[in-house]
């Protein structure tokens, strides 16, 4: 671990509390005695997971996210729910995105979002064994599930296709260490 300076809380006001986030600015003092104002998200912790079906395939999702105007080729991932397991969210949010319940489920690592203003931490697993078993969630009517070749992967990033910070730690992760 690193040995860091930290800054102490001097105030902090609540801006925001919605279901999934909270805002809130914090005025800070560094060990130099320098006053600063940092803006931070507050953010339960969520699951992200590479689903591989039984010929190899990543199954990625593409569906419209609104803060970027557009549509994202992503793995699928959630939030995990009050009191449930990392596990058993994994299984969840895949019967609900993908339409598939994976028998087998491997943490891999984990990792912050976006650090420099969230505590938003993910779950990486590997997710294979799939079996059809399909949940209905509310928004999950708009997701396209898109079957991918394992050796397309680099190009999809290196193109910009894929775009998702998430996924593409999820996905370098599993070229990495875990490709069979």
């Amino acid at each position: 671990m690193l040995n860091m300076a930290k800054e102490k809380v001097i105030s902090s006001q609540m801006i925001f509390s919605g279901k999934i986030l909270k805002l809130h600015v914090d005025t800070v003092s560094s060990t130099g005695g320098v006053k600063k104002t940092r803006e931070i998200i507050d953010h339960s912790e969520a699951m992200v997971a590479v689903p591989v079906d039984a010929k190899g395939y990543i199954l990625l999702v593409e569906q419209y996210r609104l803060p970027t105007r557009k549509a994202l080729l992503e793995l699928p991932a959630g939030g995990i729910e009050p009191g449930e397991d990392v596990e058993e969210a994994v299984r969840r949010e895949l019967q609900e995105e993908i339409g598939y319940s994976p028998k087998t489920v491997m943490r891999m690592t984990g990792f912050y979002s976006a650090p420099g203003y969230s505590n938003e931490f993910l779950h990486l697993y590997l997710a294979t064994d799939l079996v059809p078993a399909r949940l209905t969630a509310e928004d999950t009517d708009e997701i396209k599930v898109i079957p991918t070749a394992v050796d397309k992967i680099p190009e999809l990033i290196t193109s910009g296709k894929i775009c998702d910070a998430k996924t593409i730690a999820g996905l370098l992760f599993y070229l990495k260490f875990c490709k069979p």
